[in-house]
């Protein structure tokens, strides 16, 4: 909106936004699938379900069913646009920064998907303020993991100073105040973690030092030399990514790194002589020869902990096609040298000393990412990695204010949560599965005696040697009672693909006191672009 330039708009504070709708949301990123594309269109399939409040209108029911008929499934309709189109282009503030004339705070979490935006409005817009803190894709008052901030309390100074003139110093704040991450074992669920806040008064990292180091068949050095890996993935490396867009307050984070380091090619530096701050971009260059026209690669760097354990610090992927551009990809040249350079997500964080850095490299990262049709062998000439970094810092730089909020609202759990993320091998066929179950529990609103509740799953499957053997299946249940009236719709979509096509279907049921009374029925293939 804000890049329409309405005239009565002021300000603007943004939360875990993008700037770029093809490069950096829930569908593509670096040009390659995102399996979001199905599992968050697979949410949105039941969210539209939901029923009415019975209790709001005497037609909930004509208004339930034209609602069933009438939602569209969004997994195809992204899925027709693999380029960086008019579609994407459209609400991507990236196309003319110069068109927003409001002032914008923007917010962001390093556990969450949408953080490059933050720092990418402070360099771009002037006046623009930012603030990443440690969290996942909630709001900073009650964001986990902790610490949270003031967030209301902040919101209140920026509307204060742009809508009504009074001067609460937002303009003196540092332009990027980030939270810097200790180092730390990894995990899938933390409530705390530990580090400090840093702030950079002028522009957000454009203007930090820069540490080259070298991919080198020695490892990760300060000089060149010689390189020769080959890189060859089995099609189920990844399984210990976490979630794209970590949300649901379950066990979401990366897990220890090591397993799908060992299915990739890792290059580590020594153990640092002192503790490094890691603040910015990590940008990654790779000279290298495909033996396929489509292919993808995946770069994760990690924190190597003394005793082998491995923490993903960020990472970054690319659709080889895409290497040149987004909008008009292109085979990749089959024998050749070719040269392709990426960044990886913005990060603050710290490796203490005595600890190393590993960059690792591989052809898969499922399941975040959809396959190529083929495995391609990709053999790597040379290779550098150019870390944004900053002098370590003691305490904060900052301090923001504690979180206020109103009284949490007053419900009744009828069922309580459960959160459940686990990988299953099939020792006959060689399938690797990761299971995700989110039940969202049940509640009584204690106000209006309303009762909603919700549940999720979905299983990603795929077989090591055969990338046209991914399989995507996501489930949701919606619940809603009134009184003697008990609502429900069961919605179901399901992804997979050839070599030439993707192919989606979906289903969603509609249920009154446990009688089917709408049912219906998608089907959809679509080919496959340079994807």
């Amino acid at each position: 909106v804000a890049a329409h330039d309405p005239e009565p708009l002021k300000a603007v504070i943004t939360l875990c936004s993008t700037v770029d709708r093809f490069a950096d949301d829930i569908h593509y990123k670096g040009g390659c699938l995102l399996n979001e594309n199905l599992g968050w269109g697979a949410t949105m399939w039941a969210y539209s379900s939901r029923a009415p409040d019975p209790a709001l209108r005497p037609d909930w029911r004509e208004m339930w069913l034209e609602r069933l008929k009438a939602e569209p499934f969004l997994p195809s309709l992204w899925l027709r646009h693999q380029t960086r189109d008019t579609y994407w282009k459209q609400g991507s503030v990236i196309e003319d920064y110069s068109a927003i004339k409001a002032k914008v705070l923007a917010i962001g979490g390093w556990g969450d998907a949408y953080k490059n935006a933050v720092p990418q409005l402070v360099e771009a817009l002037p006046g623009a303020k930012g603030i990443v803190g440690p969290w996942v894709h909630k709001y900073p008052h009650f964001a986990i993991p902790e610490p949270r901030i003031g967030f209301l309390q902040e919101a209140l100074r920026w509307w204060d100073q742009w809508l009504k003139g009074i001067d609460t110093g937002v303009e003196a704040d540092p332009d990027y105040r980030v939270y810097l991450m200790d180092g730390m074992r990894p995990a899938a669920w933390v409530s705390q973690r530990p580090g400090r806040w840093i702030a950079e008064t002028d522009g957000a990292t454009s203007h930090l030092a820069e540490k080259v180091l070298h991919l080198t068949d020695n490892g990760l050095t300060d000089d060149t030399g010689t390189l020769s890996s080959v890189i060859q993935t089995p099609a189920h490396c990844g399984a210990d990514a976490g979630e794209y867009c970590a949300i649901w307050l379950g066990p979401e984070m990366p897990g220890d790194q090591r397993h799908d380091d060992a299915l990739s090619a890792t290059f580590d530096t020594a153990p640092l002589a002192a503790d490094f701050d890691i603040v910015g971009a990590p940008r990654i260059s790779l000279d290298l020869t495909s033996d396929r026209p489509q292919g993808q690669i995946a770069v994760r760097l990690n924190h190597v902990h003394p005793d082998g354990a491995s923490t993903r610090i960020t990472y970054g992927v690319l659709n080889l096609c895409h290497r040149d551009s987004p909008e008009t990809p292109a085979t990749v040249p089959c024998g050749d040298v070719f040269t392709v350079s990426f960044d990886l997500d913005h990060i603050a964080y710290r490796v203490p000393a005595g600890h190393r850095l590993r960059v690792s490299v591989s052809n898969a990262y499922w399941p975040l990412i959809w396959p190529s049709p083929e495995i391609s062998s990709l053999r790597l000439a040379s290779g550098q990695l150019v870390l944004p970094h900053r002098p370590t810092t003691g305490g904060d730089e900052y301090v923001f204010p504690p979180p206020v909020t109103a009284p949490a609202w007053a419900t009744e759990t009828l069922r309580a949560e459960n959160h459940v993320r686990r990988q299953e091998t099939d020792m006959v066929t060689g399938e690797v599965s990761l299971i995700i179950e989110d039940d969202f529990g049940k509640v009584r609103d204690c106000d209006h005696g309303l009762i909603a509740g919700s549940i999720a799953r979905e299983r990603w499957s795929i077989k090591p040697d055969d990338p046209l053997s991914a399989k995507g299946v996501c489930h949701w249940t919606e619940e809603l009672e009134r009184d003697d009236i008990r609502l429900r719709t069961e919605t179901h979509s399901k992804m997979w693909s050839d070599a030439t096509l993707f192919h989606l279907t979906a289903r969603v049921e509609a249920y009154e006191n446990d009688i089917l009374i709408y049912e219906r029925d998608v089907a959809d293939s679509i080919e496959r672009h340079f994807m």
